[in-house]
């Protein structure tokens, strides 16, 4: 037992140690959450009123004592009552603010482990409280949604989630002051890092709180209170025994069921994951070694490179955007880190053409002004190989004026080389100041792969970077003259750091977005465990733990592909909505609102602008930057993931295969009925899905849709596969993909934005002419034999306008560097855009669908639609309003074109044997209705004069046309 002032309760309250403890751990706790007043005085406050602080014991084993099937609504309202009595005699404001605050965490406490024993009887030396975090008005934002409190003499610990599935590493912290504070920062970070995987964020971290002599001690120590930490938090976690929930004994549960408990590495903790997997099967928890992703049977990230990997799909797209094959071609690259880490020496071998000019570490500082590549890789390589520093790197392979600085030097001699390469003009600096002009190099690429806040916007100070560790080696943004960054590791630069440098031309994203691949990889493996422990379960399938671990290993790559893909798409989609993100940010800023309101954004907190920042970027014709766009990004796939758990979506059959698709093909192959029934099988189809539309749609597209339709995220989403399959855009996507390195990334980039045009029309199209009950196979397939039909017969069935129009757009799509094959395809795109509405009316009025086509076509440049269209496309539009009337003008233009199309086949239908030729049709009809022909005629001559309408023209044009055929 701790000796403080709350010992002496003993006697003023007749209560035990244990008893006491509760107390003591409340007052511990709510240190954690910046209370104001300091814990001498916080515990005065109880031993001056020890009647009180009886009444708070009594009400904390009202709610928790397991003796009673329910907690005593009685007893606990008769302990409200005496509190409150109780502190209408307290004179002290203090006191009765203090008071009552830890009655609210009492009321807040939903299990604890309390009254649970050891085998001989005796109470447990630690206590575990689980808060529920938004019952606790006076906790600073963000909330988490759970808070684990575990506390001892020896330990102090938290483990904060932001929703029932939730995972994040658990880390040893040195900050025993505001230990919650460094961990809630992880929490709110892992939150929208793990966008991407299944569960939602989750970060913990613990303290030691018993003097130790040696390193030895230390660490001995540190795996004792680590081994409590993980213990108190299985204490108060639901089992799984089947299908079946099994409460922890001896535990009021005041929350529903509550099973899901996953942990992963951190800070100070990355080979404890088989200490923590060993308590979970000593405890026999239903996740067995599931439960601490990366331990001796799980995916080793060091070996498969897996987090640096990830980050470097975002770093080699990034220079693409900048026309610069890193594969192929040198690069200059200053990093954060050295060879014996995991994501810096992993990364510092993922091109052969890495010029590494500087690097630095917590104990050396590197230097090589013209590093030959070759040699300089083959170097780093057995640095990697065998854990080396800096400090055994082969001097004799450094470039002229190279070296290899020791950071606790006082002053460091620099070479003239040195001088140069880092605009340098002193002879001999500190340390620090050579770290600090290293990262106001003139580089390529600056790779964070250590530990640190290196960066900051120049509006801030180094206490809001939250780091002061590198305080005098950080740098502000406004100096940084690298082209690209790379995050591997976390927190290398603060959110309106990056924002800023953005803004001044640096192309880099955040460190949630790079560094994901390592969440994601052990989202498989636990997800991949979970399966074969129901597969191990079944005597059938002859499975042990060895054999699971023999084929575990064996999926190693194809879970890599699965993971790094997901990199690749995230760091594509930010670049499509980057470049139409001055035109969307009033739609941007709308989104924005709606994730305030629905999922708690705050603006602040994420870096994102406020309503005056927007304005004044709206005056000056600027959008959202790429740091801004992945905030977005990851809130979407957040929201849309919530949205589809809260739909029957993931219960269709029919979608069966996006649990599928996430398992490697020899699981799908052997153990489809194991997976079918997968504990996660609902959380797995809603990410997937999520990841999907808001990958290939952008962050804004599901809200937009279902403001524009009234639509519900069920049928939106129904839509964008029904589009998606019988458009065949998957297949689109990987030929446009296929071509990195080949062709330009703004060439890419394009071509992705006009299959993204066709799909979000047909998506339109779908919701409101179609109906939104949708059979999403029979559907797609249904569309997709008209489509494919209409594609390979369009040379004869388009006006010659038309015909001229595609060939111009394929030419200059060839010219750009695509296939012709493929440039033909994304030509057509604007002419599949009509595909739907021609299809429908073929099959709705019984006409040969090419027929149908014909005469749709024929009308379409007859009445100027497609030039009407174009008009209303590219209307400026100052307001969100105005573009919001320009798409619903769109929209109404097709409906127009088809409405007229019906109209002709039905009145010429019946005088196919007058005419020759279907297109005759057209001109048969508008000899019968030559008069009204000839207004709309004058009408458009006009228009053309006009030479570009405004948004009032073009209303006037379509209502005309509307009018002609009773529309």
């Amino acid at each position: 037992v701790e000796n403080d002032g709350l010992n002496r309760l003993v006697l003023s309250t007749c209560s035990n140690w244990h008893e006491i403890s509760i107390l003591r751990a409340y007052v511990r706790y709510i240190k954690q959450l910046r209370f104001p007043f300091s814990r001498n005085y916080i515990e005065r406050s109880l031993t001056e009123n020890p009647k009180i602080s009886r009444v708070l014991i009594n009400l904390f084993k009202a709610y928790h004592d397991p003796s009673r099937a329910q907690p005593s609504e009685v007893l606990v309202d008769e302990c409200v009552g005496a509190i409150d009595l109780g502190l209408e005699k307290v004179v002290s404001g203090d006191y009765d603010r203090i008071l009552r605050s830890i009655m609210t965490l009492i009321q807040a406490t939903l299990r604890t482990n309390y009254y649970q024993r050891n085998d001989d009887g005796s109470a447990k030396p630690f206590l575990s409280l689980k808060f529920d975090s938004e019952a606790i008005d006076f906790m600073p934002a963000p909330r988490p949604m759970r808070e684990i409190f575990v506390y001892s003499p020896r330990v102090e610990a938290l483990h904060l989630r932001g929703d029932m599935i939730a995972r994040g590493g658990l880390r040893w912290s040195d900050r025993h002051e505001d230990y919650r504070t460094e961990v809630l920062g992880l929490m709110k970070a892992q939150m929208v890092k793990n966008s991407v995987i299944v569960p939602m964020g989750s970060k913990g971290g613990f303290v030691v709180k018993t003097s130790t002599n040696s390193r030895e001690e230390f660490r001995a120590e540190g795996v004792e209170c680590y081994k409590i930490f993980i213990q108190g938090m299985l204490d108060i976690t639901d089992n799984r025994l089947g299908n079946k929930i099994v409460p922890p004994q001896n535990v009021v549960r005041r929350d529903g069921d509550d099973p899901y408990l996953v942990v992963a590495a951190d800070k100070g903790t990355a080979t404890f994951s088989d200490i923590a997997n060993g308590l979970s099967q000593d405890a026999g928890f239903w996740l067995d070694d599931a439960f601490a992703s990366g331990g001796s049977a799980g995916y080793d990230h060091k070996k498969m490179g897996i987090t640096a990997r990830g980050a470097w799909e975002s770093v080699k797209h990034l220079f693409r955007l900048l026309n610069h094959d890193i594969q192929k071609n040198p690069f200059d690259v200053v990093g954060v880190g050295d060879m014996g880490g995991d994501v810096f020496g992993n990364g510092m071998l993922l091109s052969k053409h890495i010029r590494l000019i500087g690097a630095f570490n917590h104990l050396h500082i590197f230097c090589d002004p013209e590093p030959d590549v070759a040699s300089t890789y083959k170097e780093r390589k057995r640095l990697f190989e065998n854990v080396g520093g800096w400090d055994q790197y082969n001097k004799k392979l450094l470039s002229k004026g190279g070296k290899i600085f020791n950071r606790s030097d006082k002053m460091l001699d620099l070479t003239p080389e040195i001088r140069e390469r880092f605009d340098i003009d002193e002879a001999c600096i500190t340390p620090n100041q050579l770290i600090q002009a290293m990262l106001k190099a003139r580089t390529d690429l600056l790779w964070f792969g250590g530990i640190g806040t290196y960066i900051k916007s120049s509006k801030e100070t180094n206490a809001d970077a939250g780091d002061k560790a590198t305080d005098a080696l950080r740098v502000d943004a406004t100096v940084v003259r690298a082209r690209v960054i790379g995050e591997g590791a976390n927190l290398g630069v603060t959110q309106l750091g990056r924002i800023e440098m953005s803004e001044c031309g640096v192309h880099l994203n955040t460190d949630f977005l790079d560094n994901s691949a390592g969440v994601d990889s052990s989202d498989h493996e636990v997800n991949i465990k979970i399966l074969m422990s129901d597969v191990m379960a079944q005597p059938k399938h002859k499975m042990d733990i060895e054999a699971r671990n023999i084929l575990l290993e064996s999926m190693t790559d194809e879970v890599v592909d699965h993971v790094l893909r997901h990199n690749y798409q995230q760091a594509q989609s930010i670049s499509l909505a980057e470049i139409q993100a001055r035109e969307n940010l009033q739609i941007h800023n709308a989104f924005i609102q709606d994730m305030e309101r629905e999922q708690g954004l705050k603006r602040k907190i994420e870096g994102l602008p406020d309503q005056e920042t927007v304005e004044e970027r709206l005056r000056t014709g600027k959008g959202l930057t790429r740091p801004e766009l992945c905030v977005l990004l990851a809130y979407a796939k957040i929201s849309l993931t919530k949205e589809i758990l809260n739909s029957d979506i993931p219960d269709n059959p029919k979608m069966d295969y996006w649990v599928m698709h996430y398992f490697p093909d020899i699981l799908g192959e052997k153990y489809k009925k194991e997976i079918l029934r997968h504990r996660l099988k609902r959380e797995i189809v809603a990410t997937m899905m999520a990841n999907s539309m808001i990958n290939r749609m952008g962050p804004t597209f599901l809200k937009s849709k279902m403001r524009r339709t009234g639509a519900s995220v069920e049928e939106v989403m129904q839509a964008y596969l029904v589009a998606r399959d019988a458009f065949g855009l998957r297949k689109l996507w990987a030929a446009v993909e296929a071509l990195d390195g080949v062709v330009p990334a703004h060439v890419q980039l394009k071509a992705m934005r006009e299959i993204a045009h066709l799909a979000e029309h047909s998506i339109t199209w779908f919701l409101t002419r179609l109906g939104r009950d949708l059979d999403i196979e029979k559907d797609a397939k249904a569309f997709s034999v008209g489509i494919k039909e209409l594609s390979s017969h369009l040379d004869s069935l388009a006006t010659s306008t038309l015909k001229e129009d595609i060939d111009q757009r394929k030419n200059i799509f060839v010219q750009d560097g695509l296939p012709k094959a493929l440039a033909r395809e994304i030509a057509l795109i604007p002419v599949l855009t009509s595909a739907c509405d021609i299809i429908r009316i073929s099959s709705e009025q019984n006409i040969n669908l090419q027929n149908t086509a014909r005469t749709y076509f024929e009308l379409g440049e007859r009445f100027h639609l497609d030039w009407l269209r174009q008009q209303a496309r590219f209307l400026p539009n100052e307001e969100h309003w105005g573009a919001e009337a320009a798409k619903g003008l769109i929209d109404h233009m097709y409906g127009c074109q088809a409405g007229m199309t019906v109209r002709i086949l039905r009145d010429m239908n019946g005088d196919a044997r007058q005419v020759s030729k279907a297109d005759s049709f057209v001109d048969r009809w508008f000899e019968k209705h030559s008069h009204h022909i000839k207004q709309l005629d004058s009408m458009f001559v006009d228009l053309r004069r006009v030479g570009s309408a405004d948004l009032s023209m073009l209303i006037v044009a379509e209502q005309r046309i509307r009018q002609l055929y009773g529309g």
